[in-house]
């Protein structure tokens, strides 16, 4: 069993920038594929972005350049940093561990906001 947990959401304003940790509890953080999905209101969740155990990263074309995902195997954690924010950013970001062995886990989500 993997927990997860969010931190670092809240308001900011237009061209602002967040940092996101998801921090993970339990053991063999390091072969979990790890990611970030959103939620707006009245949308679907959907991909932002997901570091391999390896490193390798991949984005949503709508965060590519401005977010970056990384993770410190050491600290049990996933972060993600959000740069030149936008209105349409708005959401709950959600972090998830997969792993073919031994599940798949999800965070309780953050509220990030982007207003002025």
């Amino acid at each position: 069993q993997v927990q997860l947990v969010e931190s670092g959401g809240g308001l900011v304003q237009p061209g602002g920038s967040l940092m996101l940790s998801c921090a993970a509890s339990g053991s063999m953080f390091s072969i979990y594929v790890l990611a970030w999905y959103r939620q707006a209101p009245g949308k679907e969740r959907e991909f932002v972005a997901i570091i391999g155990s390896s490193g390798n990263t991949n984005y949503a074309d709508s965060v590519k350049g401005r977010f970056t995902i990384s993770r410190d195997n050491d600290k049990n954690t996933v972060y993600l940093q959000m740069n030149s924010l936008k209105p349409e950013d708005t959401a709950v970001y959600y972090c998830n561990a997969y792993s073919s062995s031994w599940g798949d886990f999800w965070g309780q989500g953050a509220q990030v906001t982007v207003s002025s």
